[in-house]
């Protein structure tokens, strides 16, 4: 796989416990290969007119540039937010053994 398909996604969740319902399905239905959970966030942000601090879970996203199509329907219908954050970005360069095993985890119909 071309390290240009690679893509890392990033999210945000309320909870551990709503972080990992996500990943599971994201990586049971091959939208992702691998989903970190990285709890101990804090966050600011504006809400509705009001500047709003809440904690949070990080989740960091690893998938392939034909499963963010997938990914951007999906992960919206899993989260419990209003308006979730998703944030994709290009993967420049990456290991070819773990490039490759992204691109078998996140095919249809895949093997790994």
């Amino acid at each position: 796989m071309e390290a240009s398909e690679a893509r890392l996604a990033l999210m945000t969740a309320p909870s551990v416990e709503a972080a990992e319902r996500i990943v599971r399905a994201l990586v049971e239905e091959r939208v992702v290969a691998c989903g970190n959970i990285v709890p101990g966030l804090t966050s600011i942000y504006r809400w509705r007119g009001a500047v709003e601090r809440d904690a949070e879970v990080l989740i960091v996203l690893k998938t392939t540039a034909s499963a963010v199509p997938r990914l951007l329907e999906r992960a919206p219908a899993l989260h419990p937010y209003e308006v979730p954050e998703i944030l994709v970005f290009a993967v420049q360069a990456g290991h070819g053994p773990y490039l490759d095993w992204l691109e078998r985890c996140t095919a249809p119909g895949g093997k790994e």
